[in-house]
């Protein structure tokens, strides 16, 4: 039990002796006192004063009192100010504190609460390796599943994996017409990365094949007509045009706006639609490739397979490499029919929640939610990306009948979050009203944005082995590792820079864009990975210090700690409160910085005291074991965030 309920059962005791009244531990409420005050918890009295009839300043008072009569764990207990009765916790305390962390099997973990949750993270597509937003969308979802299962959640880990769509038949094309049948095993390349390049090849050929399109007489015709069906404000920045009082200067500089944007559109949203479905050879083709694979040719299904098949075996490494992992993976090729069964079963039944317009496409209105009409059905029957998450969704409840369901995708699908809510609690999903959209920014690299299509993406692979490399770099200058075999440094190698990735990505509020910078991740002062993992290595050198010293421990129970040992022990103890509070956030950033905090502590522990005092056998024997007890807190918070912590660096 924590401090904080410890205290809660002593004041509700306190009251019945006191008063003859009885309350609940929720009805008290406490505080922690900031550090450059005196005590270490503050109990708020106000709340009494009516039930008891008493003032709150003398409610105070007479809880001090009972407080230090009916229970060891306190060193003084006062009235101060008017409604509050500050606590100071005994050394006592905190030195069978530390006891209790080193026996406890699982320290911070939550009993089982009995609630289900389902975290959808990853959901890649087929047609590229993994990339740098996927890693921050893998961390943030490993970790979010982790912190849940602490807390006490049964919670599986799932994706669903979009393999099917004409983005999967741009590659699939590509490899047929300039991959002269190459493989993985023919290149070495992995096969994720074999997929991603012809992704990026037909970007390059059908960027060629428009550019000469847009010369010829159709093309020019095409975009002519283009440019005479949009609306002449369709590009304009009225408050640009603001405080311009000269008309003919406004209808000059309107028209210089609406050319700039209409080069933009023709370059960007007509080429991939317009151009795309009604000109491109290469669109055509692709498009061909889809209907086949919907009609289960023999031929584009094998290839399908084969491809995607190349693609699995190229995240599974990935996945390995990173450390996260799935309990059930769906595939977008299974499930995209069973949200197409679920609207036209719905629109079957007398109080549908969805209707027909005129042209036989299929809507939900929500605008009493504030949001809007929705379509979920296109005309010619086919479904929308909405209605393959509501079949997903309720193909996932049959599976595991969740109690809740976390999604983890970009912040540039928070409406779509909106509506899928909105429309599985009118579908009557008895979840629906505990899902939880955790939305994230995006990151980027201290070089700029990303664009697969163009072949400019930085992937996942590259990344972490960038990352490794200036650890390994880094670790050879320092000279700390030449006693260790390679295999041992390149484990170590492997584990600070990966915990410098993630710690560096989970840190940051998951809403926050990121700029991810790889040689400032792995400084090892500062708010990094490193920093924290050498707190670690510095708890496990000393322990080394006692086994070739032979030093042998003693009692410490009337030991009394310093200042800054106690800040240390505080923080300690609220790593359960932490999960707890994080688990409720759905905020891995939590975890992330009560990390920092703790070894930041520790550091300046380390920096002001002589742990091995051959004068004070029992400070020498509490410092260990104190330290001791930061090393189970730094790898049971780093565990939830997929950190390892390395005994040597």
């Amino acid at each position: 039990m924590n401090i904080e309920n410890i205290i809660k059962e002593n004041v509700c005791e306190a009251i019945e002796t006191l008063y003859d009244k009885k309350i609940e531990t929720k009805q008290v409420q406490i505080k922690q006192i900031p550090k450059h005050l005196e005590g270490d918890y503050s109990v708020i009295t106000f709340p009494f004063a009516k039930l008891l009839g008493k003032k709150p300043n003398e409610i105070a008072a007479d809880m001090a009192g009972q407080l230090m009569l009916q229970t060891d764990i306190l060193a003084n207990a006062v009235s101060a100010g008017p409604g509050f009765c500050n606590l100071s916790i005994g050394d006592a305390y905190w030195t069978n504190f530390v006891k209790e962390v080193l026996a406890a099997e699982s320290y911070g973990q939550q009993a089982a609460n009995g609630q289900t949750v389902l975290v959808e993270y990853s959901s890649p597509n087929t047609n590229k390796p993994l990339h740098l937003g996927h890693i921050r969308n893998n961390l943030l979802g490993y970790a979010t599943a982790e912190i849940l299962k602490a807390a006490g959640y049964d919670v599986k880990k799932v994706q669903i994996i979009n393999d099917r769509g004409v983005h999967i038949c741009k590659s699939m094309l590509a490899w047929q017409k300039w991959g002269n049948g190459e493989t993985p095993a023919s290149t070495g390349k992995k096969g994720d990365h074999l997929v991603g390049h012809y992704y990026v090849e037909f970007e390059k050929h059908f960027q060629a094949e428009y550019k000469v399109w847009q010369e010829t007489e159709e093309g020019q015709k095409a975009i002519a007509h283009a440019k005479t069906k949009l609306a002449k404000n369709r590009f304009i920045n009225k408050k640009q045009l603001k405080g311009i009082d000269d008309e003919t200067e406004r209808e000059k500089i309107a028209e210089s706006m609406f050319e700039e944007g209409f080069k933009k559109y023709i370059k960007g949203d007509f080429c991939k639609t317009v151009y795309f479905n009604q000109y491109s050879v290469l669109g055509q083709a692709t498009k061909e490739m889809l209907q086949k694979w919907e009609a289960n040719d023999e031929e584009v299904r094998a290839l399908w397979n084969e491809m995607n098949g190349w693609v699995y075996d190229g995240f599974k490494e990935t996945y390995e490499k990173l450390g996260v992992d799935f309990d059930q993976l769906y595939y977008e090729s299974k499930t995209y029919l069973a949200g197409k069964q679920l609207v036209l079963d719905e629109l079957a039944t007398e109080k549908s929640i969805f209707f027909k317009k005129d042209d036989g496409s299929t809507w939900i209105d929500l605008t009493d939610a504030k949001l809007d009409e929705k379509v979920v059905l296109r005309s010619d029957g086919t479904s929308m990306y909405i209605t393959q998450d509501l079949g997903t969704a309720s193909l996932r409840f049959k599976d595991f009948g969740m109690d809740k369901m976390v999604y983890v995708v970009g912040n540039e699908q928070d409406y779509h979050f909106k509506v899928l809510f909105e429309t599985l609690k009118r579908l009557g999903h008895s979840f629906a009203k505990n899902c939880h959209h955790l939305s994230y920014g995006m990151v980027n690299l201290t070089t700029g944005r990303m664009k697969s299509r163009e072949g400019t993406v930085v992937d996942a692979d590259h990344l972490m082995a960038d990352v490794v490399a200036n650890v390994k770099a880094e670790s050879e200058s320092r000279e700390k590792l030449g006693d260790l075999a390679e295999t041992e440094k390149i484990k170590i190698w492997e584990a600070v820079a990966l915990g410098a990735l993630k710690f560096y990505i989970l840190k940051v509020e998951p809403k926050k864009t990121m700029v991810f910078d790889p040689k400032q991740s792995i400084d090892l002062q500062g708010q990094t990975g490193p920093y924290i993992q050498n707190a670690h290595v510095r708890t496990q050198s000393v322990q080394r210090m006692v086994v070739e010293k032979g030093i042998e421990l003693v009692d410490y129970s009337s030991y009394q700690l310093s200042d800054v040992e106690r800040d240390i022990l505080v923080l300690v103890h609220e790593l359960p409160s932490t999960i707890q509070k994080a688990a409720q956030n759905y905020n891995p950033a939590d975890i992330a910085n009560y990390m920092y905090e703790l070894a930041k502590e520790f550091h300046k522990f380390w920096g002001h005291t002589t742990i091995l005092d051959a004068d004070n056998p029992a400070a020498t024997s509490f410092r260990l074991d104190m330290s001791k007890a930061v090393a189970t807190a730094l790898k049971a918070a780093g565990k939830l965030i997929g950190m390892q912590m390395p005994d040597r660096m």
